[in-house]
């Protein structure tokens, strides 16, 4: 009984079973990654404002404690990105503690890149398929994307449009404001693909198409071509990237130069890449792809309200 009586106080104590001593090991670990983020800043708190912002709404949050539960870092080391200087509101730097954001509308950013703070919002990248329009909804019963949607609990929508034979990225939200933005021609957000083209594409052919061309509805060029691979079987494979936002570009543009499409995947769109996901299957942004993706939307806004 005694044996069991000391076992059991040594396990409170964390020198038993191994949890207390994993609790340390783990409390080391984040306080040496703590100090390795920012390790020169020496917080006076003594400076520390109570309420740094006039006429805060009850809905206002502090702003460390809005990063932290963002997933930037724990509220500490939030605190030490705040007076080191590296987080900005609105595109303003701040450097007090005590400061007070609104999660459902403040812009904020460490290191010049956007923070997601309202938690509501949801990114999901899709891999379409060829055969399914890009609509939430057919009115002639043609797959549509409610199919990839159907397991998120948001009402989610899709940026932009891949025409039905057309695979690859497509972004899905429920963050109108971004998908607006995003899907403006006038923003020009940069998007990748991969063509399969009739006939034996020449650099020559490649550099009409950069310098540019002229379709029905005006002149249009792309950013970058290049041929992928060798040709084989009287096809060849061509990577294209451009800011057009118009309908069927790159089929008509390779067209118009002689080489009709077979074959297109979609493999970027803005910071985001296709990577491996397959065929058919959705995944949730990550915290990179997300803060990527806010802070090209903003930007674009900031540019257009400074014009």
């Amino acid at each position: 009984m005694s044996a069991d009586r000391d076992r059991q106080r040594d396990a409170r104590s964390g020198r038993a079973g191994g949890d207390g001593a994993d609790r340390d090991r783990r409390a080391d670990r984040d306080r040496r990654a703590d100090r390795d983020l920012v390790p020169d800043v020496v917080i006076d708190w003594s400076s520390e404002p109570s309420n740094r912002r006039a006429g805060d709404s009850p809905t206002s949050e502090r702003l460390q404690k809005v990063l932290a539960a963002a997933g930037v870092a724990s509220r500490r080391v939030c605190e030490q990105l705040i007076v080191a200087g590296r987080v900005s509101v609105n595109g303003v730097v701040v450097t007090e503690l005590g400061t007070r954001v609104e999660p459902a509308t403040d812009h904020v950013a460490v290191d010049g890149v956007a923070v997601q703070l309202d938690t509501s919002k949801r990114y999901v990248m899709l891999n379409k398929p060829t055969g399914v329009v890009s609509t939430m909804s057919d009115e002639n019963g043609r797959r549509d994307l409610t199919e990839f949607t159907a397991e998120y609990d948001e009402r989610l929508f899709n940026v932009g449009r891949l025409d039905a034979e057309t695979s690859g990225l497509l972004l899905l939200t429920n963050d109108g404001e971004l998908a607006n933005v995003l899907a403006h021609p006038r923003y020009g957000v940069e998007k990748t693909y991969i063509a399969q083209v009739e006939g034996t594409v020449t650099p020559a052919t490649l550099q009409r198409l950069k310098t540019g061309i002229e379709l029905d509805d005006g002149p249009i060029a792309v950013d970058r071509a290049k041929i992928v691979g060798a040709p084989s079987k009287g096809r060849t494979m061509v990577e294209v990237t451009l800011h057009s936002g118009r309908n069927r570009i790159v089929r008509r543009m390779l067209a118009a130069v002689g080489h009709p499409v077979t074959a297109l995947v979609r493999r970027s769109f803005g910071p985001l890449h296709l990577g491996t996901l397959p065929l058919g299957r959705t995944r949730e942004l990550t915290d990179t792809e997300r803060g990527a993706l806010l802070t090209l939307a903003r930007t674009a806004q900031q540019s257009e309200e400074t014009r």
